[in-house]
C-alpha cells in the first residue's frame, strides 16, 4: 500500500504497479511466505501519449525514489513502447493504444495485472487477460508479443519453480 500511495501522489497519467510486484506478493501469499521473495522492482506503468520523453520517465523515477528510497523503480510510459522495443526484443511493435491495451501485450498471462490506488483510496485492477494463471499460479506465455525464444529465456532466468515450488510452467 505504501508503494501505491507513492505512485499515486507522484500522479503519472494512469499509473499503477503491475507485472512481477503483483505476481510476487500473490505467489508469496498463495505459498505462505512470510518474508516477501526478490524483486527486482517495482513496475510503474503508465500512459501519456502526449509526453513520450524518457525524460520525464526519469523525473518520476527521481520523484518516486525520493519517497521510497528502499525501492527500485522502473517507470515506463507504455504510450511510448514502440520507440525502444526493437532495440531491447529486436523486432518493431506497433503503438499501444491504451493502458489496458499495454497490459494486454506483457510476456506471460499471470503478469499482465496492475493495481492502481484511486483518490478515495479505493484500488483499481486491470487484468485484460483475466486473474486465473495469476491465482493458479500457472506461468504462460503471452502470444502477443513474445516469442517462443523469448519465453524460454525468460522462464530460464526468472527460476518461477525454484522461487515458488507449486508454480505450474507451461512449456512451448
Amino acid at each position: 500500500m505504501d508503494a501505491l500511495r507513492a505512485v499515486r501522489s507522484v500522479a503519472p497519467p494512469e499509473a499503477c504497479i503491475g507485472s512481477g510486484a503483483i505476481r510476487n506478493a500473490v505467489w508469496d501469499a498463495l505459498h505462505s511466505y512470510s518474508t516477501p521473495s526478490f524483486l527486482a522492482d517495482v513496475d510503474v506503468p503508465y500512459f501519456d501519449p502526449d509526453d513520450l520523453s524518457e525524460a520525464t520517465e526519469q523525473r518520476y523515477e527521481k520523484r518516486l525514489k525520493a519517497l521510497r528510497p528502499e525501492l527500485t523503480w522502473d517507470v515506463k510510459n507504455q504510450a511510448a513502447v514502440h520507440l525502444w522495443f526493437h532495440k531491447v526484443f529486436g523486432h518493431e511493435v506497433e503503438p499501444l493504444r491504451s493502458m489496458r491495451d499495454a497490459v494486454a501485450t506483457w510476456p506471460e498471462t499471470a503478469l499482465a495485472v496492475t493495481v492502481g490506488l484511486q483518490p478515495d483510496d479505493s484500488i483499481t485492477i486491470t487484468a485484460p487477460i483475466g486473474l486465473d494463471d495469476l491465482f493458479s499460479m500457472v506461468v504462460r506465455r503471452n502470444p502477443r508479443r513474445v516469442s517462443v525464444e523469448t519465453y524460454r529465456k525468460r522462464i530460464a532466468e526468472k527460476m518461477y519453480s525454484k522461487r515458488w515450488p507449486r508454480v505450474r510452467i507451461v512449456q512451448e
